[in-house]
């Protein structure tokens, strides 16, 4: 690794984010059954949480080599974030979705889905509204006797 690889907005945070919850991965795998043998309950998290650990000092030892970043100040390396990781689209879709979960328990699952469906379409093939509601609609009544006739669970 050369100094002249950037490293990438975000990459040193993401690196001791991963880190510390490996770390505290493998303790709550570890309190599972301790090292009491190869095919305890706790051996695959253990394992899982070790890989994770090494991978997040790999990580660590990369960035050692590379430069920092081009960006001046906090505010401007967090714009950089946000516009590499979370567009427009990201954000939007994700309140959609956050909306349609809480909408859940105060609405009927069925209305929710169909508004959540209806406006998800819409927005992701921009303004369609004929056809989102005909394909939330069929989609809609997959759900339904899917869920009552397949595996006879009645949504509320």
């Amino acid at each position: 690794m050369n100094k002249t690889d950037k490293m990438l907005v975000g990459e040193r945070t993401f690196c001791a984010l991963l880190l510390v919850f490996s770390l505290v991965i493998f303790y709550l795998a570890y309190q599972i059954s301790g090292f009491s043998s190869a095919n305890s309950p706790g051996a695959f998290p253990i394992g899982v949480a070790l890989v994770m650990i090494l991978s997040a000092v790999k990580i660590a030892f990369e960035l050692l080599g590379k430069a920092r970043p081009d960006c001046s100040g906090w505010l401007d390396a967090f714009q950089q974030f946000r516009r590499q990781h979370f567009p427009k689209a990201v954000l939007i879709f994700g309140l959609l979705a956050v909306t349609y979960l809480a909408a859940i328990q105060w609405v009927s699952f069925y209305v929710s889905t169909f508004l959540f469906l209806v406006l998800s379409i819409v927005y992701l093939r921009n303004g369609r509204v004929l056809n989102a509601i005909l394909i939330a609609a069929v989609l809609l009544v997959l759900i339904y006797l899917l869920f009552s006739l397949a595996f006879s669970v009645y949504l509320p």
